[in-house]
């Protein structure tokens, strides 16, 4: 039985060896002729089509390069300085009194107006922003300890300063 199964063997890998040797071997075999090609007409067409659109993008380039402007158009010119016109410097007089410069205004603004309708009447409470707080104030109530509400109109809320009794008008925008 051994006998057989190496007999098989062999038949099967000479076989195989002859039939790879013959796949990497060149042969005797034919080359196809080359076709020949012969043009037509729509191609004669395409070709002459293909040399004037080529012509017409040569004529489209400038023949010149653009010269860099004289002014971007993107680009404000900044402003003339203007020379103001030289000032009589009057000494002050040594009688006036210094006067403090007055206070800068309260950040507070009035962003909103609410009403509500009561058997008493209309009763408008006002919004107020000021100091990174939002006040919501009706009249006689304080907005912060320097200020109490005054009046509430339809737009404009008037602030008395409790410190120095000067009226600060706030009006909706």
């Amino acid at each position: 039985m051994n006998l057989k199964r190496t007999a098989t063997m062999g038949a099967v890998g000479g076989a195989l060896a002859a039939w790879l040797a013959a796949a990497a071997t060149s042969g005797n075999r034919e080359i196809a002729p080359t076709p020949i090609t012969r043009t037509t007409s729509v191609e004669v067409r395409g070709a002459a089509l293909a040399a004037e659109i080529a012509r017409l993008h040569e004529r489209l380039r400038p023949t010149a390069a653009p010269r860099e402007p004289s002014r971007n158009l993107f680009q404000f010119a900044p402003a003339k300085a203007a020379r103001p016109a030289p000032l009589a410097v009057q000494q002050p007089a040594l009688t006036d009194a210094v006067t403090a410069p007055a206070p800068a205004p309260p950040p507070l603004k009035l962003v909103g107006m609410a009403e509500d309708s009561t058997a008493d009447g209309v009763v408008r409470t006002a919004i107020i922003s000021g100091f990174d707080q939002l006040f919501l104030v009706k009249e006689g109530e304080t907005v912060t300890p320097r200020y109490l509400v005054a009046r509430i109109s339809i737009d404009v809320v008037e602030l008395t300063d409790l410190g120095d009794g000067t009226t600060l008008r706030l009006a909706l925008r």
